[in-house]
Parts: C-alpha cells; structure tokens; sequence
C-alpha cells in the first residue's frame, strides 16, 4: 500500500499491549491527533465499558463499538487511533481497516498482558483461564488485520513509512516487494557483484531486466539517467527495484518518479547512508555542475527494504560516510545513536528519519531539520567537482554548525575525525549561495539550540557564515 501519508495509523492487539501509550507516543512524533476509541466508546454510549457490559452484554457492546470505530476511521483528517481489544471481531471493522488505514499489531506477551490487566474492572478480564483462552482465539483475527507487526513505537513509525528493518530482508524481497508485476533491478556494478544474484533468486519469476549506473555521484548525472529512461521496458504495473548505495536510490528514484509520469519503486539501500537516511522518505534528485541535488521529484517508495547484516561487507570509508548521518541523527534527537550496536542504530536513526518525512512529505517545515550540517557540506561538495565524499562532507557541515551553535564538538571530531578539505574557497561560497534553502541570496541554516532541538530557517551574517566555511578549507 506505500506510506500512511493521508491514512490513519490504527494500533490493534490485546488487553494490555500498550495501544494507548504507543499510540500517545506515536501520534506526538507524527503530529497528528490521538484518539483512543474506548474512550470514544464509552462517550458515546454515555456510560464506562464496565457498566455497559453489566447492563446490556458483550454483544451490544460490540456493535456499539463497531459503530464508532468505522465513523472514526473515515474522517479525512489522518489521525492515530488505538482500538479496543476487540474490535477487530467485525468484519466491517477489518474491511474500513483496510482501505482507511496502516494497521499496526502491537505484539505483546500472554504473561505480560495478563499482569498488567489483572486486578482491574475489565470485563473480559476476570479470569487468568478465559483471558488466556481470549488472546489465543483473537491472534488470527490481529494477523489478518495487520499491514506490519511492531514492538514499539519505533516499529509503528517505519511501518507507516512502509520501511521494514529486518536482518535478512534481502533474501525476503519476494515478500516484501509489492505486487506481482515485472520488475527492473538497478544497481551499480558493484552492488550487483555482491547482491545482484541474491536479489535476482529473491525475486524468481518478476525479473525482466538488470541496469546498472556508475558508481558514486556519477549515478546522478542527467546522461546516466537518461541511459536507464531508455534502457527500461516497464508498463505501469512494472516495480524498479534500486539495490545500492545513495547515489543509485537517489538517481533510480528519480528515473521510477519521471519515467511514464511515475511508476512503483523499492529501494534496498546496502550502505549505512542509505539505511539511515538517502532511500527514506521519496526525495529523488540528480545533480548539476552548478550544485548538488538541484533536479528532483518526491516520489515515495512503495516499500523500503533495509537489512542490516549487508554491513558486514561495507568498506570503512562508507561506513564512516553513514556514520556522519547518523551523528547528525544524533544531535537532532538528543540520544548518542552512534553508540549503538547496528541493529538498533539503523532501526532508531531510520525510524526518526521516517516520522519527520511523514509529518512533511514535500520538505517545508519540520523536514528541514534534516538538512543539519548540509548546507556546508552540499558547498564542499560542489567546489570538489564531488571528489569529496557526502560522509565527510557532511561530518565538516556537522563541525561548522555545532560551532555557530556555541555548542562542543567533541563527539563529531571524536567519531567522524573530520579533516579540512582543499578546495577552491571562492568557489565553495557560491556554492553555498545556490543551495535549495537559501532564500533572497542569504542561507538559512539549521542550528541547535541545544542538543535534540534544532533550530530551522536560522539566519546569521555573511560574515559569519562565511567564517564558518572558510574553517573547513585547507589553507
């Protein structure tokens, strides 16, 4: 189905899951409103749960339930809901799921939802037997509901997102690409060594052709997508299925947004960069020689597919690369990301690139945030005629900012090592002036005003700013 971007986000699974306090949690990071539909029920009804169950029964409740829920799940406004227990008994409720909403099953252990439901007035649980009985017979019913399975609040934010982190996703690709049409793999030459095979078994049967794209910038320049325009034999119902690197989503995507006025693409980012930030959130861009990521369209992958474990194989420059993304991260939410085992790094690092993509779809408000440290490093960049890497790129930007900010370096010179780089300063500023988020020939910067609160839009002297860049070239 894609991202939840104008679909509700509907929590369901037992008594005691924590469908209330995920959903509270998930609605604040998307900015949408919360509705828990128990509380909504017994409003209606004018009456608590309880009392309705003792007065007039289970079966009257639930089709006061059903009421109430399907008129929620079809106001316009995207919101996130939690549904009762129970809800997913109707099958008009499992049918408005599916059409309104992304429907998450927050999983929860049998021993843990009796020990935070018993002792309570909940009807249904008043006894360790029929509770247990309950949750057993009810499993099917969340299963068939669910478009994805989540633990937290993390997991429920990917799945809206329609990324999916799994070690081993790679070898699940018949699953989790969307459809039954014929697929494109696109690749570079690299990638496809390594991965191409893996993919091309995966996915037996849907793929009717291999591309590949220069490594590295070079993917985004206008003659190696015009290459795969032409190359590509796809009807509508065709998936491009980009494996790589940010340079190959970033060019794949734009070639999936562009050809035939857009059709379906998956992105399998295998680069740190890629899982934590460039195949998330459908910007899709080529380059110019006046600047970085200059032609572009926002067009959302039907799915994104990262498996951690393919970093096992990344050389240590690419992984330094990503690692700047996910400082950068880092610094955003206030959390040290970088010290977390891989697994969980991607998992958290993408999830808050996820829930700010989904609150600003087309890069105008809270988005902008992710561009910290960028405006520096698309600068560098475009003065190296892109010989200088994104990674340390980025980890310069990331220097240049926390100093203008006021705020220690320490952990960005102790994890990313940046490096003052040669290139031409002159150059480097009118770089600067050209990027996308300069308004009226000034950049405007994101900023922290301190750790996990970044400050959008901000505008200091030239001076300053220029400082700043010139602390970042080699003399």
């Amino acid at each position: 189905m894609g991202p939840a971007l104008d679909r509700h986000v509907a929590l369901i699974g037992f008594m005691g899951a924590g469908k209330s306090t995920v959903g509270v949690e998930v609605a604040a990071r998307l900015g949408r409103e919360f509705v828990d539909l128990d509380a909504e029920v017994e409003r209606n009804v004018g009456m608590s749960i309880p009392e309705f169950f003792a007065q007039r029964g289970e079966t009257d409740f639930r089709n006061a339930e059903g009421v109430v829920t399907i008129e929620a799940l079809r106001r316009p406004e995207p919101a996130v809901f939690a549904l009762g227990g129970g809800a997913v008994q109707s099958e008009a409720v499992r049918e408005t799921l599916r059409t309104e909403a992304f429907t998450a099953l927050l999983q929860v252990d049998p021993d843990v939802a009796w020990s935070r439901a018993r002792g309570g007035d909940r009807p249904l649980a008043q006894s360790e037997e029929q509770f247990r009985a309950l949750f057993e017979a009810r499993q099917p019913l969340y299963r068939d509901s669910a478009d994805a399975i989540a633990r937290d609040a993390h997991d429920v934010v990917l799945g809206a997102g329609a990324v999916h982190v799994e070690a081993g996703a790679l070898a699940r690709l018949a699953e989790l690409v969307p459809g039954e049409g014929p697929v494109a793999l696109v690749s570079d030459e690299n990638v496809a060594t390594i991965y191409g095979e893996q993919a091309r078994r995966a996915l037996t049967g849907r793929v009717v052709s291999n591309h590949e794209l220069p490594p590295g910038e070079e993917a985004k320049t206008i003659a190696s997508v015009e290459t795969l325009w032409r190359a590509l034999e796809l009807d509508r119902q065709g998936t491009l299925v980009a494996i790589g690197g940010g340079s190959t989503t970033d060019a794949a995507g734009f070639v999936a947004a562009t050809y035939l006025r857009g059709i379906s693409w998956v992105t399998v980012p295998t680069t740190l960069v890629g899982q934590v930030d460039a195949a998330i959130g459908g910007k899709t861009a080529i380059n110019l020689p006046e600047g970085k990521n200059l032609v572009g369209a926002f067009h959302w992958p039907v799915r994104t597919v990262v498996d951690p474990s393919v970093l096992a194989t990344l050389p240590k420059r690419e992984r330094r690369a990503g690692m700047a993304e996910v400082v950068k991260t880092g610094l955003l939410v206030g959390e040290p990301f970088w010290r977390l085992e891989d697994a969980e790094l991607v998992r958290r690092s993408a999830a808050y690139k996820t829930e700010l993509c989904l609150r600003d779809p087309h890069d105008r408000g809270p988005r902008v945030a992710l561009n910290l440290g960028h405006t520096f490093a698309h600068a560098l960049e475009a003065a190296s005629d892109y010989e200088l890497s994104h990674g340390d790129a980025v980890a310069l930007g990331l220097l240049a900012v926390l100093r203008l900010s006021g705020l220690p370096t320490d952990d960005v010179e102790e994890i990313l090592a940046p490096k003052p780089v040669r290139v031409d300063r002159e150059r480097a500023w009118q770089a600067l002036g050209r990027d996308k988020k300069t308004t009226g020939g000034r950049p405007r910067l994101v900023l922290l005003e301190r750790l996990g609160h970044p400050i959008v839009g901000a505008e200091l002297p030239d001076e300053q700013v220029r400082q700043a860049l010139d602390s970042l070239i080699a003399s």
